[in-house]
């Protein structure tokens, strides 16, 4: 009974650890790693198990109840080619190159077949029109020309009808001009209205009146049908005292006998009654300036225009 229940209970004891290197093994397997000894057994011997009837396949051996094993860590699934593009694992396929369209070269084609001398020379310069360096300058010289003559055209218009300058020569208009001024003349403003008291004008000088000059300015005085008089060197009108603000002083104008063109039936001295169409003209230099109290009246017809601006000098630019 004593030697059985030995037997028994090594055989029990065997079977308990081929079990547990077993299940070890397993776990090993599971892990990757290899399988080691168990801690505080030592590995079986084979004698031993044939000593005692151990069978040495574990297909003889019943399999004891396994222990519950921990949950393993399952990592996520790779995405593999297949799952993308399918099971064929073929790669799909690239779009055709296409190949890129020949360039033309822009070169004359020299057609073959008629003799040489007949073919049109490749080199031959093409008339695109454009003007050469004599038509050039002859086109130029008409332009100029053409702006030169509209320019002098335009000057002698503007000079005969509108506008004309005249150059001072003498000190008879001091203070109000002096010599070597140059002023503008207006020569439309007398055909839009009458000559005016106290205007500045430019005529033509009467025969005789000054050697060698053509052209007068004077200030006028007295208009058609007046009559102008002397007295302590002061002028009246038609027997009123006449204000000269351009002057120097008001009693410098000295008498004049009866110049010629006057109507004055009496024969008065120092007295001129303008006859019509005439104006009656003195300089603002009353000293030094020979005008109507030596010849006279002068005809409305004669006068040129109306200075009206002094362009020179300079600094005295300004209305008159």
């Amino acid at each position: 009974m004593e030697g059985d229940f030995r037997d028994g209970g090594d055989e029990k004891a065997a079977d308990d650890a081929w079990a547990d290197e077993l299940i070890e093994r397993a776990r090993a397997r599971t892990a990757g790693d290899t399988p080691g000894p168990v801690a505080g057994q030592a590995p079986p011997s084979p004698a031993a198990g044939t000593s005692q009837g151990i069978p040495d396949t574990p297909a003889a051996v019943p399999a004891a109840p396994a222990a519950p094993e921990e949950p393993l860590e399952r990592r996520p699934p790779l995405v593999t080619f297949e799952d993308l593009h399918g099971s064929s694992g073929a790669f799909p396929a690239l779009p055709a190159e296409q190949t890129p369209e020949a360039v033309p070269e822009f070169t004359q084609q020299v057609p073959a077949g008629p003799p040489a001398q007949n073919q049109p020379d490749p080199m031959r310069q093409v008339d695109l029109g454009i003007p050469g360096p004599a038509i050039s300058i002859r086109k130029a010289a008409v332009e100029w020309g053409s702006v030169i003559v509209g320019a002098l055209v335009m000057a002698l218009l503007v000079k005969a009808y509108l506008f004309q300058a005249f150059y001072i020569p003498s000190p008879s208009m001091e203070p109000t001009l002096g010599n070597g001024d140059r002023i503008i003349v207006n020569k439309l403003s007398y055909r839009l209205h009458q000559v005016n008291r106290g205007d500045v004008v430019v005529f033509e000088a009467p025969p005789g009146a000054v050697n060698g000059v053509e052209d007068l300015i004077k200030r006028v005085i007295a208009l058609p049908g007046e009559t102008i008089s002397a007295e302590a060197g002061r002028l009246r009108i038609d027997g009123g005292l006449l204000l000269e603000p351009y002057l120097v002083a008001q009693d410098l104008t000295s008498g004049f006998t009866l110049p010629p063109g006057c109507l004055n039936p009496s024969g008065t001295a120092d007295t001129c009654l303008v006859p019509p169409g005439h104006v009656f003209v003195l300089g603002d230099n009353r000293t030094n300036s020979k005008d109507g109290r030596f010849f006279g009246p002068i005809p409305e017809d004669s006068i040129l225009g109306r200075a009206f601006l002094r362009v020179w000098p300079l600094g005295d630019i300004g209305r008159l």
